[in-house]
Formats: structure tokens, C-alpha cells, sequence
């Protein structure tokens, strides 16, 4: 219960923190912190809350994060429901209050996008399909990657919430301009749910994509990260 509850907070503090930098600063006039701005505060929601609950739930956030530990040995499967249950809610808390906040701004529109997730004409940058499914699996490999060599027990101790946090801010760097950047289907569902339309009938590459991208990470790191025989 209080590992399910810690993955509600952290995932709430994901979305809030990084759907709400892109929501309420990214364009804010003269001083908007932009898409460098929005990649660090996603970054830094997951590696503040690394260091705040990492020892309570092991702070996965991310249904793909789930999957891929659990994929990789990391991560009991009996405990995977509860875990991605618990992270979907705090995603959509975390939209609401944002949701909540934002609205009180006259002027306020969900067809902005509201930080969701999108391909086609609902790319940032005019990306297709394609395009956005392949750089969910790769940057969520890779996200996977980090996760699984920087809390490794032979890696150095202490820094891993630094490693994760900062891997998430390059993965975003590297794909906001494609799709918004997703890595994480909790994420692109909390905002989903309230922009609807559109949001919703392209949220299953938003799943399907990290997902996949996560597994592929489990296998490779068990493989590449197995101790050498001698």
C-alpha cells in the first residue's frame, strides 16, 4: 500500500511538474523557459522524486519503467498491476489539478494540446506516425538503459537519481520537436484523458511504443550486464 502510494505522489509530481512547465511556462511571454526548460523540469520531477521516495517504491513513475524491470529480473510481475494502476492515477491527478490551474487563466483552450502526446498534425514539429513510434522505442530503450546499468549494485552508489534525471532531460531534448515525447504511457494518459478527441485516439502509440521499447531494454541489459564467467 505505501509503495502504491508513493508511485501515486511521484507520478502525480512527474505530470504536474513536467506537463505543467510546458502548459504554464514554456510560452510564457518574455521569460517562457521553452523546450530546454520543459526537458529539464521533466528531468528534474524524476530525479527529485528518486531521491524522495526511490527507497520507499524504487520510484519507476512509468508503467514502461515497470515493464522493462520487471522484464529485466528487477521487478516481481505479480507486482506490476498495482504499480501501473497506482502510476495511471497520479497521472491523471496530476493533469487534473494542472487542468484545474491552467483553466483559471482567461484565454485557456485544451485545443493547445495540453501537453499531450501527438503524431501527424498533432506533432509539434509535423512528424508522422512512424517517426514517433520509432523514437518511443528508441529513446525508451535507452531511458531503460540508463535505468538499469545506473542502479546496477555494481554502479557507483548514490548517483543513480542524478544519472536517471539528467538521461531524462537529453531523451526530451532529443524528442519534444517529434511527438511531444512520451517514454512513459502514465504520462501521455493523465492529459489524454482531458484533451480528448484526437489525444485519445492516438494514446495507444503512447503505450504500445514505450512498452516495447522498455522489454527490449530488460533483455539486452540481462544479457549485456550479466556478470563474465571466468
Amino acid at each position: 500500500m505505501k509503495r502504491c502510494a508513493a508511485e501515486v505522489l511521484g507520478t502525480f509530481w512527474l505530470v504536474f511538474g513536467g506537463c505543467g512547465s510546458a502548459v504554464l511556462a514554456a510560452a510564457f511571454p518574455d521569460v517562457g523557459i521553452g523546450l530546454l526548460g520543459v526537458a529539464f523540469a521533466f528531468g528534474l520531477t524524476v530525479m527529485t522524486m528518486a531521491f524522495a521516495i526511490g527507497h520507499i517504491s524504487g520510484c519507476h513513475l512509468n508503467p514502461a519503467v515497470s515493464i522493462g524491470l520487471a522484464v529485466g529480473g528487477r521487478f516481481k510481475t505479480s507486482e506490476l498491476l498495482p504499480y501501473i494502476a497506482s502510476q495511471v492515477i497520479g497521472a491523471i491527478i496530476g493533469a487534473l489539478i494542472l487542468y484545474m490551474i491552467a483553466s483559471g487563466k482567461v484565454g485557456f483552450d485544451l485545443a493547445g494540446g495540453f501537453a499531450s502526446n501527438g503524431y501527424g498534425e498533432h506533432s509539434p514539429g509535423g512528424y508522422s506516425l512512424g517517426a514517433a513510434l520509432l523514437a518511443e522505442i528508441v529513446l525508451t530503450f535507452m531511458f531503460l538503459m540508463i535505468i538499469l546499468g545506473a542502479t546496477d549494485a555494481r554502479a557507483p552508489a548514490g548517483f543513480a537519481p542524478i544519472a536517471i534525471g539528467l538521461g531524462l532531460t537529453l531523451i526530451h531534448l532529443i524528442g519534444i520537436p517529434v511527438d511531444n515525447l512520451s517514454v512513459n504511457p502514465a504520462r501521455s494518459t493523465g492529459p489524454a484523458l482531458f484533451v480528448g478527441g484526437w489525444a485519445l485516439q492516438q494514446l495507444w502509440a503512447f503505450w504500445v511504443a514505450p512498452i516495447i521499447g522498455a522489454a527490449l531494454a530488460g533483455v539486452t541489459y540481462k544479457w549485456l550486464g550479466a556478470p563474465e564467467k571466468k
